[in-house]
């Protein structure tokens, strides 16, 4: 093997340089704000939530086998959730690149040339090596915002499937709300319609009038458009389950009669509640994220090198070109930013801003999940409350209708009396089932505030 003194050139100088311009570019380098130091502060000024015992997970909030399988079926074959996955492949392939760029490259060529002077033809092999030194940890800064990209993509698919779990709960909590709706709203029909037979057969006995006949009448086609329009509303509710499931065919879903269990979540103190969350996990990821590309930018303003090494054999015969005689050349390159226009300063004040942006994103999607815990809880305590009052208003209104029931056979009260008296109990009961539902979503809401999750 043959060596090439004239393209060998020794590299001590050359590190020798680097490193002293290297030292005078760090007094560029502006300090970084703590932001570590900033996310405790922000999550420690938290009022600590009052705690309660309860349910860890999603799914352990309603036992129900049809329901579990319904959110089976979402999380497989939901359009939207497989675009965030596809994202997470893609943002993972990314990391791969990433962590591509950080070793040597090896190129092979050969090359025939024809000499028509001397009628021959020569043969050139070749071998060449580079590799930039990553002597500031430049491109490690690189590939480990990559990774914390790969990371924020999995914690949004995390939170992406959480979010899809407790719409499918909500689609089915709300699927027996209107079906229980619909049915008060047939058992008001059937009342109407047995005082309509009742109004009719008093009539023809001259104990009525038209007015009273006009009156029901009246109020059994209002109650005909109600049934059908929560016929129609059930329907599209279906759709939208459909939807969620990623079915294409509309096939009908067995809907449960009464409203199941739907258990507390587990309230703990702010810092374990957050910490689970995991779209602020994601938004504090963008920041680490940020912060090393800043680093990045900064050391964009620092001398770099590449080393190159090249084995070239030429011959007459292709055979003999094939490095069985090389010549090896190295060459190590210093390249340092003098002048850009500006450029890579700016790319550093830019690269700062979006360090900046996410943290206030961060903050903001924190005081977000803070109020959507107080309103749950709040709200949970208000829905109680107001459960209990109407479930009394609505026993009352059962003695009175009972009531008005036997004066109006007797003809101590007249037929609008009876009605309104109907108007308000089966108003009552719609109000009640209304009220459950709102709890019981609630319910869901909160576990989805507090960070439960489904199993991965």
């Amino acid at each position: 093997m043959r060596f090439s003194s004239s393209t060998f050139h020794p590299l001590a100088p050359v590190f020798t340089g680097i490193i002293l311009l290297g030292l005078s570019a760090c007094a560029m380098h502006d300090p970084q704000p703590d932001y570590q130091t900033r996310v405790d502060q922000q999550v420690n000024q938290i009022p600590h939530w009052s705690t309660q015992s309860g349910v860890a997970q999603i799914q352990a909030l309603i036992n129900s086998v049809e329901l579990e399988a319904l959110v089976n079926e979402a999380l497989a074959h939901n359009p939207g959730l497989q675009q965030t996955l596809l994202t997470l492949q893609s943002a993972m392939v990314d990391l791969k690149l990433s962590d591509a760029e950080r070793l040597p490259t090896v190129d092979a060529g050969f090359e025939a040339e024809r000499v028509e002077a001397v009628s021959a033809t020569t043969y050139t092999g070749s071998v060449t090596v580079g590799w930039q030194l990553d002597l500031w940890a430049q491109q490690a800064n690189a590939s480990a915002a990559v990774q914390q990209d790969v990371t924020r993509q999995r914690l949004l698919y995390q939170s992406a499937r959480d979010t899809l779990a407790t719409d499918v709960m909500t689609a089915w909590l709300n699927l027996i709300y209107l079906q229980r709706a619909l049915d008060i709203e047939q058992q008001r029909l059937a009342s109407y319609e047995l005082n309509e037979s009742v109004v009719l057969g008093r009539y023809r006995k001259g104990l009525g009038t038209l007015e009273d006949l006009d009156a029901i009448r009246t109020s059994l086609a209002s109650g005909r458009a109600t049934v059908v329009s929560y016929q129609e509303n059930l329907s599209q509710q279906q759709r939208a389950l459909q939807t969620l499931l990623g079915r294409t065919r509309a096939d009908p879903l067995a809907i449960p009669r009464s409203y199941p269990d739907v258990l507390q979540p587990l309230v703990e103190l702010p810092e374990v509640s957050l910490q689970r969350r995991p779209d602020l996990q994601a938004a504090y990821a963008s920041i680490l994220a940020e912060e090393l590309r800043t680093r990045v930018a900064y050391k964009d303003l620092l001398p770099s090198i590449n080393v190159q090494a090249a084995l070239n054999d030429m011959a007459a015969k292709p055979g003999e070109a094939l490095l069985t005689d090389p010549i090896w050349n190295l060459l190590g390159q210093l390249t340092l930013p003098l002048f850009h226009g500006g450029a890579l300063r700016a790319q550093v004040n830019k690269q700062e801003l979006a360090t900046s942006t996410a943290y206030e994103a961060y903050r903001g999607s924190l005081l977000n999940a803070v109020e959507e815990v107080d309103n749950a809880l709040s709200q949970e305590q208000s829905l109680q409350l107001q459960q209990a009052h109407i479930e009394q208003a609505l026993l009352s209104a059962q003695n009175n209708l009972q009531q008005y029931q036997r004066k109006y056979r007797t003809g101590a009260v007249s037929i609008l009396d009876l009605l309104s008296v109907q108007q308000t109990h089966f108003d009552l009961q719609s109000q009640l089932d209304v009220l459950i539902l709102n709890r019981l979503s609630n319910r869901i809401t909160l576990a989805l505030a507090l960070g439960l999750g489904v199993d991965v």
